[in-house]
């Protein structure tokens, strides 16, 4: 994993980024999978599906920005302490979990703690590596916690299959306590900001913003455009989250700091991110539930579907990072989704007479190309436009991007489907999915620039 030239504080570092992102990654993936047989135990329909899932994201996405300026204020390696232990308490609560309520509501914690773990990783390496050994080694963790979002679906179908859907989030348990173990002493080298507030009411108006927002794309189905519950919580999520953007241009300490995006490689790479990730959710969600609902797969058997985009990833995301390092993110950027795109859409062979190596395996392996040449280089764009010592919130920014855009499509999975994740639906996914991924090529096209030196960064 890590390269013989690493030093002992490196491999280590690298070791515990990778399995905290990890931890998250999959947890967030390999719920797609056993959403099936959730509903199936606990009741609620397509609603608590969708729920199951952004009630995890809107935590993730809103707090992973004060996450950010946490772990810059107040120590990477503490801020990750706390996430992992969080995030493994309410790993049990959600296996636990009697009913869709407090399955939900136990779902939301473990996204509120998941926020911590992922910026603080990445910052761990950036503050760690430098040069082109920070390239590889943005490619390698790439790698690696993108496999967990791909292999998520594959070992929750195992353990649903052969135990219980309880144990896809039990397990987390494990991998938790070796990262605590391996953490540990990497206190004495923890950095953190002299000075530091962090700003509590806009992540009040992000995260009630975002919950209301969402409610309203999901619950609309169901209750109707003209119930005023629809249109009040529509209406007021976006207003708190127009008034959380007002107020980060005010606040002394903004989670989300306005001035970032002056970085032209930050701004066009996180609007290359909300498109993919948005198309990566959709897609994930989709493809989980229907091979198990629409065409009658067993869960280990769908989650063995993304198997071939997992082999994608592990010989190809640390070469695609390593390259994009030496000539720079553009081309990979623009590539790499547009290949997902043709990928998604094969998918639209697929039948009522169903056929897994014909229909489906040919646009894996075109998606798992593609999201190996996207990742890594869409990572190293966004952090090597801002300066290292920004690097705590600059991740946080692009990865509450990621899950914001994911939560969105996943909320608006009944607009898309037309209500019903039949054969018709899964077609009208893989459209938007392509889409989607369309757009993120053409983004990038546009905006990424490629560095013409290291040293073209924004100061903080």
């Amino acid at each position: 994993m890590a390269s013989p030239t690493m030093t002992s504080t490196q491999r280590r570092v690298l070791a515990v980024a990778i399995l905290a992102s990890f931890v998250a990654f999959l947890d967030g993936t390999i719920v797609n999978v056993a959403l099936p047989a959730i509903q199936r135990d606990l009741g609620g329909g397509l609603i608590t599906q969708q729920w199951t899932v952004d009630a995890y994201l809107i935590t993730l996405g809103s707090l992973i920005l004060v996450a950010g300026s946490v772990s810059d204020a107040f120590g990477r390696v503490l801020v990750l302490r706390i996430g992992l232990i969080g995030f493994g308490i309410a790993s049990i609560a959600v296996g636990l979990a009697p009913d869709p309520i407090f399955l939900i509501v136990a779902r939301a914690v473990q996204g509120a703690a998941g926020a911590f773990l992922v910026p603080s990783s990445l910052a761990l390496i950036t503050s760690t590596f430098e040069g082109h050994a920070r390239g590889r080694a943005i490619g390698i963790w790439t790698g690696l916690t993108t496999i967990a979002m791909i292999a998520g679906p594959l070992l929750g179908g195992l353990l649903v299959d052969l135990a219980s859907w309880r144990y896809a989030f039990l397990i987390n348990v494990v991998p938790i306590a070796i990262t605590l173990w391996l953490v540990h002493p990497l206190r004495k080298t923890d950095r953190r900001m002299p000075d530091a507030s962090i700003d509590w009411l806009g992540a009040i108006l992000c995260t009630v913003g975002l919950g209301a927002a969402v409610f309203a794309l999901i619950e609309q189905p169901n209750l109707g455009w003209d119930s005023p519950i629809i249109w009040l919580s529509l209406g007021g999520g976006i207003l708190l989250f127009g008034l959380f953007l007002l107020r980060q241009r005010t606040a002394r300490s903004p989670i989300l700091p306005l001035g970032l995006f002056r970085a032209r490689n930050f701004w066009a790479g996180n609007v290359a991110t909300t498109f993919v990730y948005a198309a990566l959710s959709l897609n994930g969600f989709v493809v989980a539930v229907y091979l198990q609902q629409g065409a009658g797969l067993p869960a280990t058997l769908a989650g063995l579907a993304s198997l071939p985009a997992t082999a994608m990833m592990i010989l190809l995301s640390s070469r695609a990072g390593a390259l994009s390092d030496t000539f720079g993110p553009r081309f990979f950027m623009t590539v790499g989704p547009l290949v997902m795109a043709i990928g998604s859409l094969l998918l639209l062979t697929v039948s009522p007479d169903f056929n897994y190596w014909l229909q489906v395996l040919p646009g894996i392996v075109l998606f798992g190309l593609g999201l190996a040449t996207t990742v890594s280089p869409l990572t190293s764009a966004v952090l090597g436009a801002v300066d290292t010592a920004r690097s705590g919130i600059a991740s946080a920014v692009n990865n509450a991007v990621a899950r914001v855009a994911g939560l969105l499509a996943v909320a608006m999975l009944a607009a898309i489907t037309g209500g019903s994740l039949d054969l018709t639906g899964f077609h009208r996914s893989a459209i938007v999915t392509a889409v989607l991924l369309t757009a993120g090529g053409i983004a990038s096209f546009l905006g990424i620039r490629n560095p013409p030196h290291e040293d073209a960064r924004l100061s903080p």
